[in-house]
Order: C-alpha cells, then sequence, then structure tokens
C-alpha cells in the first residue's frame, strides 16, 4: 500500500503544486492514483487555505476526490484544525459526509473521544502515533487500539542522517500495535530515508506533498503524482 497524502497543513506557500481547492483535490488524486496511489490522504481546507474540520468543507472535498477516483478517502482530525477537543469531536460528529478514514493523532487532548466518534460512525481510524511523543504509550494503553483500521507510524525527525534510526525507535516504542497493520512514513528531509525503510520492512507508506516536496534526487516535485511515481520506484527497489 502507497497512500498519497496530498496537501496537508501546507498552504499557498508550499508551492503551485500543492492542491488547497477540493477541485485541485480532486484532480492531483487522479493523478496520484494512476501512478500507483492506493489510498488517498487529505486535509480539507477553506477558501483561504486552512485546515478545517467543518461539515461543509469536509463533503465538498470528499463529494469532488470521490467524483474521480475510486479509492479509499481518508482526512485529518488535527488539533490544529480544530484547537479545542470538545469542539472538534462536535465538528466530526456533525459530518455529513463521511470519509471511508480519518487519522488522530493518539498524543492529542481527546484523542480516543474523537476515535470512539470514528469508529461509532463507521469510519476507519489511522491511530497516528508521532516519534518524540507520548503517544505510543497512551495507544498501548488504549481500549480502542484493536479497533483502528491501522496505525501510522509518522516520523517527525526530518534529518535525512537521522530520521531512519528514529523510525526503528518509534517501530520498537509500538511493539504489537496491539496487532493492527502499520503504515511507516516520514517528513522533509526524512522522507526518503524512512520510505525506503518501509520498502525494506514490507509495510505499507505513504509519500505526497505533506511529506515532503523534494525528490528523492533533491529536485522540487512539480505534482503529487511525481512524487508516487518516485515512491513506488523507491519502495519496489528496497522490497
Amino acid at each position: 500500500m502507497v497512500q498519497v497524502c496530498l496537501n496537508g497543513p501546507r498552504g499557498a506557500a508550499g508551492g503551485a503544486g500543492v492542491p488547497l481547492s477540493p477541485e485541485a483535490m480532486a484532480e492531483s488524486a487522479v493523478l496520484a492514483v494512476a501512478a500507483g496511489a492506493t489510498d488517498v490522504h487529505v486535509h480539507p481546507k477553506t477558501p483561504c487555505g486552512q485546515d478545517s474540520l467543518s461539515p461543509r468543507v469536509v463533503a465538498a472535498t470528499l463529494d469532488a476526490i470521490r467524483a474521480r477516483v475510486s479509492v479509499p478517502v481518508g482526512v485529518t482530525t488535527g488539533a490544529w484544525a480544530e484547537p479545542d477537543p470538545v469542539a472538534r469531536l462536535e465538528r466530526v460528529r456533525a459530518w455529513t459526509v463521511l470519509p471511508d478514514h480519518a487519522s488522530v493523532n493518539w498524543h492529542e487532548p481527546g484523542a480516543e473521544e474523537i476515535a470512539a466518534a470514528l469508529i461509532e460512525r463507521g469510519v476507519g481510524v489511522e491511530a497516528g502515533i508521532w516519534s518524540g511523543t507520548d503517544g505510543a504509550g497512551r495507544f498501548a494503553r488504549s481500549p480502542l487500539g484493536g479497533k483502528v483500521l491501522r496505525v501510522l507510524a509518522e516520523v517527525t525527525d526530518s534529518s535525512p542522517d537521522t530520521a531512519e534510526e528514529s523510525a526503528r525507535v518509534l517501530l520498537a516504542g509500538l511493539g504489537s500495535a496491539h496487532g493492527r497493520p502499520v503504515l511507516l512514513h516520514g517528513e522533509d528531509g526524512g522522507a526518503w530515508p524512512v520510505l525506503r525503510l518501509a520498502g525494506r520492512l514490507g509495510l505499507a507508506t505513504r509519500i505526497g506533498m505533506e511529506d515532503t516536496v523534494v525528490l528523492p534526487d533533491g529536485g522540487r516535485a512539480g505534482s503529487n503524482a511525481e512524487l508516487v511515481v518516485a515512491g513506488v520506484r523507491e519502495y519496489g527497489a528496497c522490497g
């Protein structure tokens, strides 16, 4: 599995290749899936380019992407999109169009309540476990651990020299991960070393303009599709 992460919290400053509108996200998803992505992760955005959990914004984004691709589509529930845990939970409960899955960062306040609400509504939960946080410990103790769709092992170490070791430490901390599948990925300078490690370990991974805007050769990526092509190649070469 190679998931494409279309935009993340990047805004207009991220460059022309970062899709911000529902239409641009849908077009980017089409090209990324054609390039080999089998799943889509996206951050719905307001017209100003800010991440949003608004039911209206989420619905518009999901409808646009699903009209163009048939692979699963997931969204974020990151606290930066709605810092207040109670308001964030209310937003998720008010969604009128449901994603196939949603990422929940386990170190954030209110994570288990968000995850429980998603599971209750039939939405798969991607348990985001960030390196450098207490997310792994919290997840290990969580009664919801065995109910999540998969675990996102998210390496926040952006150094190309140390990201792989940080990934190994994170995976060790996850242990059995409640027996759930693990998707391993990095970010910025650590994105490609961690993706290659995922290939060697046979773990699912992701790539896209949320994680990096740079190709393995150091050149600037013009699109998510370019990153997916490179990601599939790099992953396969390590398998």
